[in-house]
């Protein structure tokens, strides 16, 4: 993007810009604010890109919020939520090898009983993560899963409790009805919990992850995000379009497949691989 000031603030760098943010899925809204930030600006390429990233950072900096396990609560519970295909399985196993390297002891519920061997990948995830997994019959009741995996996270002294659950349209009310009943499992459980619901959100949905944000937030009570996937092509703009709409925490990152390929989010590393360098 720097190589759009070239010339200065002109018509037709504000365009190109508006263009380029959009394809980076920013969203019209988003992009509005900050093409109208820009042309409060003085002419000259650096500061224009400058400003840019300063605009991007004053408002995803306060969201970037590591996940805080507490540790006077004893199952710590998770509950990771989302869309097929999002990464949800792997992400729960990435935490899960991220917890165990802080030394907490981590017991996961594999929830997600409908997709065919998701209990097996989840349980390879688990031996590498050092992580105990339990599971049930494919079909089987994902609430009676979860509690299951409460009950003996409780009897071992566990940690840290991570409930992965079945991809599920936001459109689907019978699937969503059922991530209620999860939720209302844990809740009997401990009526704190679930202390973190997730969203998993794959940065190359573009707008459609605002809508999944939107309607998984407003049933569920999200309170964080991991964004997904975007080691590929996905710029991910679409987390400063959710950041103004929603303002959830951003978790973390995905950057790739390795079980270490999951980082905190960091607002000034994001803002960098989304505008780059500042013009020499």
């Amino acid at each position: 993007m720097p190589n759009l000031f070239a010339r200065g603030i002109d018509d037709d760098a504000l365009e190109a810009l508006e263009t380029e943010l959009l394809l980076a899925d920013v969203g019209v809204e988003a992009t509005r604010s900050l093409v109208d930030a820009l042309q409060r600006t003085p002419t000259n390429g650096k500061r224009a890109v400058d400003v840019l990233r300063t605009t991007i950072l004053e408002l995803l900096d306060p969201l970037a919020v590591p996940l805080a396990v507490s540790s006077d609560t004893k199952p710590f519970v998770i509950l990771a939520v989302g869309v097929n295909g999002t990464g949800k399985t792997t992400t729960v196993g990435k935490l899960a090898h991220r917890l165990a390297a802080e030394r907490r002891s981590v017991v996961i519920a594999a929830a997600d009983t409908y997709r065919a061997a998701a209990v097996e990948q989840l349980a390879e995830w688990g031996r590498r993560a050092g992580a105990t997994v339990v599971s049930q019959a494919d079909g089987a009741d994902p609430a009676a899963v979860v509690h299951d995996a409460l009950a003996a996270a409780r009897a071992r002294g566990a940690d840290v409790v991570l409930a992965d659950t079945a991809g599920r349209l936001h459109t689907d009310a019978g699937l969503m009805d059922e991530l209620a009943k999860i939720r209302r499992v844990i809740s009997r459980f401990d009526p704190g919990a679930p202390h973190e619901t997730l969203l998993v959100l794959d940065a190359s949905q573009g707008q459609n992850a605002l809508v999944q944000a939107e309607r998984f937030h407003a049933r569920l009570g999200v309170t964080g995000l991991v964004i997904t996937k975007l080691d590929g092509t996905a710029k991910g703009g679409i987390v400063i379009a959710i950041a103004r709409k929603l303002r959830l925490p951003i978790r973390f990152v995905a950057i790739g497949e390795a079980i270490e390929d999951f980082e905190v989010f960091s607002a000034s590393e994001f803002a960098h691989a989304l505008i780059g360098d500042s013009p020499a």
